[in-house]
């Protein structure tokens, strides 16, 4: 299983970052083998809108099963549950940490989203 996670680093123990859509990357990590990589999602950070949106389709085209985050907008949100990727929220000092809460069973699954647009 794929776990995204928004950061402003391309370490494990980067900053977790607290913008979906506008997080400058995204630490993808294979939960199965323990590998990961950052990928770039600079071209989302000054999008005037749907860098939401953008995000997520980003994320649904690398495959990824759940995203953990700390806000996600209604147009994020929405395009995250029509790839079908589960989305936990939480707030973490590093991705590593935002993991190690995901594995703990500490995280709430979003119903719903907990932002408006560009907040």
């Amino acid at each position: 299983m794929k776990i995204a996670i928004p950061s402003s680093g391309q370490e494990l123990s980067s900053p977790f970052e607290l913008r979906f859509g506008r997080a400058k990357w995204f630490i993808v990590i294979d939960d199965d083998s323990g590998r990961w990589k950052a990928y770039s999602n600079e071209t989302n950070l000054q999008a005037a809108q749907g860098a939401g949106i953008q995000s997520a389709q980003r994320l649904a085209d690398l495959n990824v099963h759940a995203v953990i985050a700390a806000n996600v907008g209604p147009k994020a949100f929405k395009t995250l549950k029509a790839a079908d990727i589960e989305i936990y929220l939480g707030k973490a000092q590093t991705v590593e940490e935002a993991l190690r809460l995901y594995h703990e069973g500490r995280l709430e699954e979003a119903k719903d989203a907990n932002v408006e647009s560009h907040w």
